[in-house]
This record gives C-alpha cells, structure tokens and sequence, in this order.
C-alpha cells in the first residue's frame, strides 16, 4: 500500500451505503493477498478494520471483505471493488492521498513484506459479481468473529481461453461444487484494462478465472472437498481442465474478520 495524490473527499459514507445496498458488486475487483511480518496480522486487522474502511467507502469505493487466511497465519487477505476503471483512479488517489491514509500508513506498512499480490478482476461471462445488497457491516470494535468458510479457487488459464472455460465451469464444475455443500457467490475472470493507478501494481500477464465459493464451516470444506476433487478426475473432466487450466488450482482458505461485509 502507498500514497497518492491529496484529494478532498466529496462523496458521503451514506451514499457508499446506499450503493452497497441496491445493486451486485461489483464490475471491477481486487483480490488482494498481503504478506506480513510474523505476528502482523492482528495488528493490522485491528488497524484496518479501526481506520481503513469507513475511510476508503467514503470515496466511493466499497470494501467489500476482508480474511484472515487460515493456512497461512501471515497472510491477509481482502477485496475491494469500484464501479470502473477511472473511478478506481480517483478513488484510491483520494484515498492514499488523504489524512486517514497518511495518519496510519507507517503503522500499516510496518506489518508487511509484501503487498503486490494483487489480482485485477472484473465478473467472469454469466455472472454478477457478489449479491451483497443485504449484507450489513459490523460496527467498529465487535467481538464476535463471523462464522462461514469462504474459499477463493484461483484457475490460471491457457492462452485465451476465458469464455470457454466460463461455459464449462457453469456446465460441469458449479454443479459438481453445489453437491459439496457449496454456495458459489460469485465468478471472476482477469480485467485486462492497463493499470489506472500504477502507484499500486498489480499482477500482470496472468489470465486467471476465480470462483468464490461458502461452506458452513472449514470441516464442512474438508468433508466434501475429495468428492469434488475426485469428479475433477475423472477422464473427461480431467482431459477439458487440461486443455484449460495451466498446474492445480489455488484455493485460499478464508475466515472473515469481524467487520467484513462479505462473510
């Protein structure tokens, strides 16, 4: 995370809340896995959840999860989203270069080793993003740690071959996910638009489809997880992932912090 541009805020945090509350989210993403010192991460949760999403929604933006990962205790993760490309422009340089950011950004900075593992997405063919116009945010300061797994599966695609992987993707792997026990909230392909605020990188020259998926709980993902990776396996499926997918899929185990809209 760094600075940017000062810019005067104009946008209410009522209006934020409006949006969030009328419509899907949202047609561009960032999927944002942060590597943290040892211990970082509950000080950055804590920090984050205190200044940083009030704060970043009143430009516009919406926060719209935020995850400890559970396989790795030094991994945080989290998704914004923003309405386009040159709205994402504007708003993040309102935020890094407004006082909330520049307040707090060495305490922040200081919990992390890396911060560049970015993922620019936009809904993949079929899908509407994630259906949050019911979801309510926790208040600053809440003690409870919502329950729900939600795992983010991370495909690396060949080539160009995003619409055809979609096509299979609703066809034969969401239905063989729903029989797990999984809800699919939403689906998202890379969003190939040049960078619209290159003081925060993003990961290029990936083509990458991500399925966000939610279980009851991490051992309701286990006891049903072999069925599905068992289906993948079979020779047909396997032969049409082959012609897809480049190495395994990644899945991030994702617990929602408190205050996490998306949970």
């Amino acid at each position: 995370m760094v600075a940017g541009k000062t810019w005067e805020t104009h946008l209410a945090i009522d209006f934020t809340k409006e949006i969030v509350n009328t419509r899907t989210c949202c047609p561009v993403v960032e999927l944002r896995q942060y590597t943290l010192v040892p211990g970082g991460r509950e000080v950055l949760v804590t920090l984050f959840e205190r200044e940083f999403v009030e704060s970043q929604e009143a430009t516009g933006l919406i926060v719209i999860g935020q995850f400890r990962d559970l396989n790795n205790p030094d991994r945080f993760v989290w998704l914004r989203g923003f309405t386009d490309m040159a709205s994402r422009a504007r708003q993040l340089a309102e935020f890094y270069g407004g006082p909330v950011w520049k307040k707090h950004r060495e305490a922040a900075n200081a919990t992390m080793v890396d911060s560049d593992n970015v993922l620019l997405l936009r809904p993949a063919p079929g899908s509407s993003g994630f259906s949050i116009e019911n979801a309510k945010r926790a208040p600053v300061g809440p003690k409870q740690i919502p329950n729900g797994l939600t795992v983010a599966t991370i495909y690396y695609l060949i080539g160009s071959a995003t619409g055809d992987f979609a096509d299979f993707f609703e066809t034969e792997l969401k239905p063989a996910l729903t029989k797990t026990g999984a809800l699919v909230l939403a689906t998202f392909v890379t969003e190939n638009h040049p960078n619209t605020f290159p003081a925060l990188p993003v990961r290029e020259n990936v083509n990458v489809f991500v399925c966000f998926s939610r279980f009851a709980h991490r051992e309701a993902y286990e006891q049903n997880a072999s069925a599905f990776v068992s289906f993948t396996q079979e020779k047909e499926i396997a032969q049409k992932l082959s012609e897809f997918v480049e190495g395994q899929a990644e899945a991030l185990m994702l617990a929602p912090t408190a205050r996490s809209l998306l949970r």
